[in-house]
Formats: C-alpha cells, structure tokens, sequence
C-alpha cells in the first residue's frame, strides 16, 4: 500500500497523505488535485475505490464514419476524456461498410436514452444528403452537435477548422521554398469540408502565382479517397502533371503521396515535397516525419462537449459555426523546389 501511495504521489505531484485524503473521501482536498489524484490512479493503472467511481449523468453517443484513419479516435479520445469529467457516459459508435448507417446509429442511441448526441463527419459533411433528418431529431427533443461540416439547413451549433485557412498555410509555405507548381489531392467535392479547401487552394495560388481559378481547378486538384491508397493514385496524377510539391487533405493521403513519389524512385523532399493535413497521433514518426497542417484537435473535441452540456442543460449555444485556427507544423517532408536549392 505504502508502496502504492508513493507511486500516485509522484504522478499526481503531490504528497503522499494528499492521496491518501483522496483515497479516503476526506475533506479539504481542492477539486482540481482530487482530479490529479483521480487521473494518476487510471493512468497507473489501480482500480478506483468504490466510493471514488463517478455516478453516471446519462449517456452520450458520439458517432464517427470510421476508425482507420487515426484522427477519428485521437477525436473520440478528447471528447470522451471532457464527457467522463463531467460525469456523463460516452458511447462509440462507428459506421462500416456494410454496417449500421447513421441514421441506425442515431435510432440505437436515441432508443437507449442518451441525453445528446455528437456527429463527426457525418452526413451533415455531404451536400447531397437530406438535413431533414437532423430536424427530426431536434424534433424529439434530442440535442446534438455537429463537428467537420456545415449547413445552413440545419439548426444546431457546428464544430469545425478552418479548412481555408489550413490550405493558404500549405501553400504559402511551399511557394517559399519555391514551388510554382502546386498540387492538391483531396476527398470527392460534394463534402463540405473539400470544398471549402478548395476554396482556399485556389485563392491562395491564384494571389501567389497569378493563375486562373480554371487552370488551377483542372490542372493542380485532384479528387480521391481519404485512404492511404487514394492519396497514392491522386499524387500520380498531379505528379504526371509536372507538380513538385503536393498539398493532401488528409495524413493518410500524405502517406499514400510519399508512397506514389518513392515508386517512381523519387526522394521526398529532394524531388518533391509532400504536405499532409489533421497531424494525426505518430504522424511526427514518419519516414520522412511529415509536414503537415494541425487540426486543434483538443479544442474542436472540448467545444463539442461544452457546448452539447449547455444544450443538454436548456442554455444552448448559439445556432452558428464555432471555426478553429489550424496551425502549420514543418517537419522533414517538404524542402526547395528541384532546381531551387540556393533558397534558405
């Protein structure tokens, strides 16, 4: 036990008789080192005393299209962490091919109670979805919140980054080391989240380099999937095309891209430079570690639960888009433009 005690100690950074108040349910602890206490004993590993185990508020679904691609549960991660501290139970739902749709989901969740639901990157992403069934829910007294995608249609707080933004970082970092010729490999454009990229892209390369919103739309975007295996065939393409640097919206497409280059027995960066989008968990680690544009995570899962709680509690947010900066994070995988190496 003694042995124990030093253990949560020195990860909670505390003394020794302040776990063992915790332990105990003695008063005089502040609430903030409790929770310190709290958190050293999961992460050790312990079993919390029963008296310490949390009383559930309710249930929350979250749902996610997929888990593959590793920003979806980094995602689900955050915001279950904010749902668990504030008593509530999360509840993981996941599309597959094959599998339950949203709409089964949603029905499961709202069959078991939940007090609210968060949809990321759902249907309200697609443009050619029906919103319909997002008033319906709303209808049956559900609150939810909806992050990566937006509407006009639908009135419900959404959750998203600033995807125009993300694009203009891409792109003005790579046009300073000296490549006029640009490529973006992204997901289909009926998703709100491509298009807004697109967007973006255009705008930035067209202030940059002077081209047409023609020329750039034919020439320098290519559609794909956002899978490992879509950013490979979508890099081919933009390298036929002459492109020494490609911007891709997903890390998963980056790796892909990285892939496509060194099949051609090209060196990512000397031959060319790949920028990948979200800085998913051990993206750093990659061969090369990869440049990439970082999703605010942290904030985007934080708001999501902050504001479903407010919706759940009857003060609900504004009915708008809450937009998170992104943030640029150079790594090994961009350099100078061939041909361009006297640039610093």
């Amino acid at each position: 036990m003694t042995t124990r005690l030093a253990d949560i100690a020195a990860q909670a950074g505390v003394s020794e008789a302040t776990v063992s108040r915790v332990l105990n349910g003695k008063p005089g602890v502040a609430a903030t080192t409790r929770q310190s206490v709290l958190a050293a004993l999961d992460v050790l590993g312990y079993e919390r005393p029963v008296r310490l185990r949390q009383r559930s508020e309710g249930l929350v679904g979250l749902i996610t299209p997929e888990l593959e691609n590793p920003i979806f549960p980094a995602l689900a991660q955050v915001i279950g962490q904010a749902l668990t501290r504030q008593g509530y139970t999360p509840v993981l739902a996941t599309q597959t091919p094959g599998g339950s749709t949203e709409d089964e989901l949603t029905e499961m969740l709202v069959d078991r109670g939940v007090a609210g639901i968060i949809y990321v990157s759902g249907l309200h992403a697609d443009t050619t979805a029906d919103m319909q069934r997002y008033e319906r829910l709303r209808a049956q007294g559900v609150p939810f919140v909806l992050v990566d995608g937006f509407s006009p249609k639908v009135q419900a707080p959404f959750i998203s980054p600033d995807d125009r933004a993300a694009m203009a970082l891409a792109v003005t970092h790579l046009a300073s080391l000296g490549h006029t010729r640009i490529g973006l490999a992204l997901g289909p454009k009926r998703f709100v989240p491509v298009q807004r990229k697109i967007e973006g892209f255009v705008r930035t390369v067209q202030e940059q380099f002077g081209l047409s919103a023609g020329t750039i739309e034919t020439e320098l975007i290519q559609h794909s999937l956002y899978t490992l295996e879509g950013g490979q065939a979508a890099a081919n393409a933009l390298m036929d095309r002459d492109c020494t640097a490609v911007v891709c919206a997903s890390d998963m497409m980056a790796l892909g891209a990285i892939r496509a280059a060194r099949q051609r027995g090209l060196d990512v960066p000397k031959d060319i430079s790949v920028v990948g989008f979200d800085d998913s968990p051990l993206i750093a680690f990659t061969d090369p570690p990869l440049t990439t544009v970082r999703k605010p995570v942290p904030a985007m899962g934080q708001a999501a639960v902050r504001t479903l709680l407010e919706e759940i509690g009857g003060t609900p947010a504004p009915h708008s888009e809450f937009v998170f900066m992104p943030e640029l994070v150079v790594r090994g995988s961009t350099a100078s433009a061939p041909g361009d190496r006297n640039r610093s």
